[in-house]
């Protein structure tokens, strides 16, 4: 069964992007997944971005521009979509980011089942991990990576069945609050990790903060209002995933130290037989643990194991005959 779904884009001042966005989605790999329209949401943009999809749209008739005239937030743009999407499935996206080459296959194919009410999609940064703030950005979307293999915790390129009409329009989260629908209405919510989406984080403390703080401000309102917690508020699970981020990173450090002990050991060691012993050890002194190369064949327990099984049976039997 071919899933059709419908694939929307809330778009603000995002001329820097939106060209490749439209690019990406029109060039997806796609086997069980249609997509039969794409909508783009322009809120109040002042640069080139409705232009350029309207460039898009003169080459692909699949792609649709509607406009708003003032930015009213991303669930009042979520809601536009809403009101002008065909198909059962939906699929939404911001504009500042950029999906893989099958994400919406890998997103939508799981609504084959009925019982699937929402998917979401691996965020991954393209950040410099070099620079701290692009490393803090790394760290977190990896915990919260962790997090989702657990608990689903959707955001920056779901899909969903419309199920509903709209948001309220007090609500920032809009993700968030599809999930709580969604789950409420008794269907399941899954993560899908093999569907990826890039974004840039923050490059700037300051940034860092007010995104965070946004968040969590949405997140409690969530909470408060509506009764739906995600579950990056449950802090003993965060705690857990950060503590065992830890130890990755102390099991690292003490195995560097270690490296660069057994290292400079080895030096002294080397520089004593040369200088020394005279010794330039032109017979090595064989370390016989090296000797036995495991091949990768050998691990291989699936239907290749079972045919080599059967080679070898075969040819037991025609050399007994």
């Amino acid at each position: 069964m071919t899933v059709r779904c419908s694939v929307g884009i809330a778009a603000f001042n995002d001329e820097a992007n939106i060209g490749k966005l439209l690019a990406a989605i029109l060039a997806q790999e796609l086997c069980a997944v249609e997509i039969a329209e794409i909508l783009v949401v322009a809120s109040g943009c002042t640069d080139r971005t409705v232009p350029i999809v309207q460039e898009y749209a003169a080459q692909d008739a699949r792609i649709r521009l509607v406009q708003q005239p003032a930015r009213e937030g991303k669930t009042s743009a979520m809601n536009l979509f809403l009101q002008n999407a065909r198909e059962e499935v939906c699929v939404w996206e911001s504009a500042d980011t950029l999906p893989g080459k099958d994400s919406i296959e890998a997103l939508c194919k799981l609504f084959a089942d009925p019982q699937v009410g929402m998917t979401g999609a691996q965020k991954i940064p393209v950040n410099v991990p070099e620079h701290i703030i692009g490393y803090m950005s790394h760290l977190r979307l990896q915990m919260e990576h962790q997090l989702c293999l657990e608990i689903p915790r959707t955001g920056e390129l779901i899909a969903f069945r419309k199920v509903f009409t709209r948001l309220p329009p007090d609500v920032a989260m809009d993700e968030a609050f599809v999930e709580a629908l969604v789950i409420r209405r008794g269907l399941q919510v899954h993560y899908a990790p093999d569907a990826v989406v890039y974004n840039m984080g923050p490059e700037t403390i300051g940034e860092f903060i007010m995104q965070r703080r946004r968040n969590y401000a949405g997140h409690l309102h969530l909470v408060h209002k509506y009764g739906y917690r995600v579950s990056s508020l449950e802090t003993g699970r965060v705690l857990r995933i950060g503590f065992e981020e830890m130890l990755k990173a102390f099991k690292l450090v003490s195995t560097l130290i270690a490296l660069a002990a057994v290292e400079a050991l080895a030096r002294i060691l080397g520089a004593y037989d040369y200088y020394i012993k005279g010794d330039k050890h032109v017979v090595w002194d064989m370390a016989w643990t090296t000797k036995e190369v495991a091949s990768p064949m050998s691990q291989v327990t699936g239907p290749m194991s079972q045919v080599t099984g059967l080679k070898a049976e075969s040819e037991k039997e025609s050399t007994t005959t």
